[in-house]
């Protein structure tokens, strides 16, 4: 059986999911008996224009000059994959779409360079069809590596939890964030990574992004009232990788 062509490529982003990839050690090792590379800026040089089978995109669309870049990989991918927070909701980047003055902020001297030049930080969905996602920050393994496996048999029925993520904490016995006299999202934060952060004492940020109609006014009041917050920064903190899912984005 011929391998399934795979490429990696990226827009926006701090190529973190990247490097998580070339972390995964065995499961990703034996990935490469049924996939080949052929294009991956991380792990190798060589680049092909020829069609591909999967294209896998890290980062967010932040330029209206990549849209063409974007469209070209779209027309040559029969499957692309957004995977990372950047790519499925815009990520930590969506902070900007909420400020005017973040270019002098973040780069001072240099924010009238052209190459510093963008646009609203918005999902690779807002660009071309995606297929499917994998959101975190960085991406859960086990999640993409599913996801690759189901695409490489064929078979893809991708799962996505509609439920917070406290009930993957009440699942691990975890004790509550807010119990321990702290803050947390997982009321309002979509599952799927198996609650690891609140686990570890982190309060989950929902990287994953927000469940369905979540309320966020609610959130808000829980993190003043019970996280002890300040009304600013609980506006803020639902804002860290949500910023396209809030209701006065």
């Amino acid at each position: 059986m011929a391998k399934v062509k795979c490429a990696w490529f990226d827009f926006a982003s701090c190529e973190g999911c990247q490097i998580e990839l070339t972390n995964y050690g065995e499961p990703f090792v034996e990935l490469l008996q049924h996939i080949e590379i052929v294009e991956f800026r991380e792990v190798m040089t060589e680049k092909t224009e020829a069609p591909i089978d999967v294209a896998f995109i890290e980062g967010s669309f932040t330029r209206e000059s990549d849209r063409a870049k974007l469209e070209r990989i779209r027309d040559r991918a029969a499957v692309v994959v957004a995977y990372g927070s950047c790519a499925t909701c815009g990520g930590i980047n969506a902070l900007k779409n909420h400020t005017d003055d973040y270019k002098q902020e973040v780069y001072g001297a240099d924010a009238d360079k052209p190459h510093l030049d963008s646009t609203k930080a918005l999902p690779i969905s807002a660009a071309i069809k995606v297929d499917y996602e994998v959101k975190g920050c960085p991406m859960d393994k086990d999640e993409f590596l599913g996801i690759v496996q189901q695409l490489v048999h064929g078979t893809a029925k991708v799962y996505v939890p509609s439920y917070p993520v406290c009930v993957e904490c009440k699942r691990r016995g975890t004790v509550c964030r807010f119990d321990e006299g702290d803050y947390c999202l997982g009321p309002i934060a979509q599952a799927g990574c198996g609650a690891p952060c609140p686990a570890d004492g982190i309060p989950c940020e929902a990287c994953r992004g927000m469940v369905q109609d979540a309320n966020q006014k609610s959130m808000e009041k829980v993190l003043m009232e019970n996280g002890k917050l300040p009304e600013r920064w609980a506006k803020q903190k639902t804002r860290m990788f949500t910023a396209n899912f809030r209701e006065d984005a």
